[in-house]
């Protein structure tokens, strides 16, 4: 999201994102690596909540944020604050007509948020596979998923829903991740 205040004689405005629930958030780690890939090096202002944050943007005290789509879409269709790009590699449902970064040019950039249920290593299959089931059947409800769309949530497509793949993504994930964290000397105070 982008700020539309005018330049202000109060002197230098800082430049940077948000990482609204603190250092180390997807917000936070989204916005590290956008900087990275279009090569702007800026101060990082973290806030305690993404309401903070947007105020500050509202208020011309930061000149963008990354943020979760879900909080910034009434901000959005109030034409409070100005979308650029969701971040993830394909268009949103909540908001289809705002093009993604990877559209605009930042060629497979997907940063997205994701939440995974974990148990103890070595808890039985059969647990793990009911857990699974029932987790995805009831995410699948018409009232689940509408309450999900509303706060900005999509659900998992079926060839991911397995607890193989996301053994295996999560993986991926760390190992993604990992390189642009070190890169970045990005750590948690």
């Amino acid at each position: 999201m982008g700020n539309d205040a005018p330049e202000s004689d109060a002197g230098p405005r800082t430049i940077g994102g948000s990482a609204p629930a603190g250092a180390g958030t997807t917000t936070h780690l989204a916005c590290s690596l956008l900087n990275a890939k279009i090569g702007v090096n800026i101060t990082h202002v973290p806030y305690r909540g993404s309401a903070p944050a947007a105020n500050d943007l509202m208020g011309g005290q930061i000149d963008y944020l990354c943020g979760n789509l879900g909080a910034a879409a009434p901000l959005i269709a109030g034409k409070q604050v100005k979308a650029i790009a969701v971040l993830s590699q394909g268009r949103s449902p909540l908001m289809p007509d705002l093009a993604s970064a990877h559209e605009q040019g930042l060629t497979g950039f997907d940063v997205t948020t994701w939440t995974a249920f974990f148990l103890p290593k070595g808890a039985p299959r059969a647990i793990v596979d009911k857990l699974n089931e029932v987790a995805h059947a009831t995410m699948d409800t018409p009232v689940i998923k509408g309450r999900m769309l509303e706060i900005g949530v999509t659900g998992v497509a079926p060839e991911r829903q397995s607890p193989d793949y996301l053994a295996t993504f999560v993986r991926d994930e760390i190992a993604r991740w990992e390189g642009p964290i070190k890169a970045a000397g990005l750590q948690v105070d």
